[in-house]
């Protein structure tokens, strides 16, 4: 609803004519239709059948906020039935932390004004909050005075989630686009020392570029499914992807050890996002942004859990940040405790970064 609309609630009450100011006259119904349509006498029901069989929950109640009316929408969407709501202050319905607003509106509503749309949060009777979207009127009696309101309210949980959705795929293209120049730039400088020539040099950069593409392609699911599910390969092969770029010939900067475990599907794509997230900070801050600067992960396995140790040596001394709520912390967050159901720890000890990763062994 919009404030363009005509507000349907001004005269709900059964028995009671509308007024008719400022209303425009109606087109004359054809006699063949109007056998359609209720009688006068039967015009309350019609109207309360309309109300009830609403897909937005459609509420009324009086100036002191006591609940007087409650249709199926409403039971479905707050979780009260009918004759557990008529007669209970509105106030079950709002959170403790939003009673301010039913004071705001019930002080609109009494000098007449209508709460146009507007999106809140409410409470179900199981104690869940709910988003809703809500526009609120006044309800008159046949003299014009105002006696109570009407309230619509609409779901509006699944708009706000895609809403919020479509904010994590935008920041994470952002994270994404500023790590991947990041990657470039140190990319360029591991060429740029071992280059003899600007030929040398085009070659190693070409090379690498492609490296590093291929280990991005392994960070992003196939939207079609069937081939992210069916590919599979083992953690060495995945962490020999993702370092393949970041190699110089003749010297062993990444040093891979322990026990090989197969991975697939969408396992294989958050290990490869996590991954791919740990060697890109470490081109940007830790072991990988020197020459000198060492990568050495431990890989343990009991058959139900897997252990990888990562630990950094020779790059430069790294505090411990603060505590922050960095995109980065956020996708490391939901890869690991959502998608892994693992656990993570950093220990930024006086010789580098030392992180600790367990994740559960699902059965294929």
């Amino acid at each position: 609803m919009n404030g363009n609309e005509e507000d349907p609630i001004d005269s709900i009450s059964p028995g009671q004519e509308r007024k008719q100011e400022h209303k425009q006259p109606h087109a004359e119904i054809p006699l063949g239709l109007k056998q359609q349509f209720p009688s006068e006498a039967s015009s309350a029901n019609w109207l309360a059948a309309i109300v009830d069989n609403c897909n937005d929950a459609i509420i009324s109640k009086t100036l002191e906020g006591i609940i007087t009316s409650w249709n199926h929408a409403a039971e479905r969407l707050f979780g009260y039935s009918s004759a557990e709501a008529i007669g209970r202050p509105i106030t079950i319905l709002i959170p403790i932390d939003r009673l301010h607003e039913e004071d705001d509106i019930l002080r609109k509503v009494r000098r007449g004004e209508r709460v146009d749309y507007y999106e809140t949060v409410r409470q179900r009777k199981d104690g869940g909050l709910i988003d809703i979207a809500l526009t609120v009127s006044p309800v008159r009696n046949a003299e014009g005075s105002i006696i109570g309101a009407s309230k619509i309210a609409r779901d509006i949980s699944e708009r706000k989630r895609e809403r919020e959705r479509q904010v994590i795929l935008l920041r994470e293209m952002s994270h994404r686009i500023k790590n991947l120049f990041a990657m470039i730039n140190a990319l360029i400088n591991i060429s740029e020392r071992s280059a003899q020539n600007t030929k040398e040099l085009a070659s190693d950069l070409r090379d690498r570029v492609f490296s590093l593409a291929r280990a991005q392609q392994l960070t992003l699911p196939d939207p079609s499914g069937p081939i992210s599910e069916g590919f599979s390969t083992s953690l060495f092969s995945l962490l020999e992807a993702i370092f393949a770029a970041h190699q110089e010939a003749g010297r062993d900067r990444i040093e891979i050890h322990g026990v090989d475990v197969p991975i697939q599907g969408t396992a294989l794509n958050s290990l490869a996002l996590l991954l791919h997230e740990f060697s890109t900070n470490a081109v940007k801050y830790g072991a990988l942004s020197t020459t000198e600067g060492r990568i050495s992960i431990e890989i343990a396995s009991n058959g139900d859990e897997l252990c990888l140790t990562w630990s950094e040596t020779g790059g430069p001394p790294i505090p411990a940040p603060s505590p922050g709520n960095g995109f980065g912390t956020q996708l490391e967050r939901a890869i690991v405790e959502g998608a892994l159901r693992g656990s993570i720890a950093r220990n930024w000890g006086p010789g580098g970064l030392q992180i600790h990763l367990s994740v559960p062994i699902l059965p294929a």
